[in-house]
């Protein structure tokens, strides 16, 4: 849940990137780190890694300051993908605003991606929050690789039909979909967040100016 600090005039906003080993969630921040305004982020920061992999998780700051003089503070968060760090990814996990589920598009994969899906499910749980109802956006990547290797977007498209998240097909490699990731989540955090803040009565933000303004556009 968003923390309001009324002395402060500050509401800070958690989102988390959530998935299997190497499939793209620090890439996803890196890419968004470059492609978003420099006025509305801080340093992206990684925290204890070894051989180019995360074992604790990754930051990036945003912020944007409303009509009203609130700063609005969004810190998006990836968790470790291996197995052995489940407490690390239920701590970053704990209170979370929306959820963006990196999955491989790689055939190779999809045990992982569905080993991975069903532990985002059981930790949601575990620390409290309702799967049902939490923001949350599943995102294909490595659409990059050659098409032998991931599966179509038609098969993809089938095998989801039945859920209700919005899929994004992505490349975050060079750029393709990391926004359009957070657009669609943000379309889905917004509406907790003005009922909890009032957001568009006592602030002025309307959801579209709210994505406008974390995106930069």
């Amino acid at each position: 849940m968003a923390e309001f600090d009324e002395v402060n005039r500050k509401i800070t906003i958690k989102l988390v990137y959530y998935g299997p080993a190497q499939s793209g969630k620090t890439t996803n921040l890196m890419r968004l780190h470059d492609l978003l305004a420099p006025d509305l982020k801080g340093e992206i920061m990684t925290l204890e890694t070894q051989n180019d992999r995360t074992l604790f998780f990754d930051l990036l700051p945003l912020g944007f300051r409303t009509p009203s003089g609130w700063l609005v503070k969004l810190k998006l968060f990836t968790v470790p993908g291996q197995v052995a760090h489940d407490a690390t990814r239920k701590a970053v996990l704990s209170r979370a605003d929306g959820v963006v589920f990196v999955a491989d598009s790689q055939r190779s994969q999809s045990v992982n991606n569905a080993e991975s899906f069903q532990n985002l499910e059981e930790n949601v749980q575990r620390v409290g929050m309702d799967f049902s109802h939490m923001p949350l956006v599943v995102q294909f990547n490595k659409r990059d690789l050659p098409e032998a290797q991931i599966f179509s977007e038609d098969e993809i498209m089938q095998r989801w039909s039945q859920t209700p998240w919005p899929l994004v097909f992505s490349s975050a490699l060079v750029g393709e979909g990391v926004r359009e990731t957070l657009f669609k989540l943000l379309e889905q955090v917004y509406p907790a967040l003005d009922r909890l803040f009032g957001l568009q009565q006592k602030h002025g933000v309307g959801q579209q100016a709210f994505i406008s303004a974390v995106l930069g556009d």
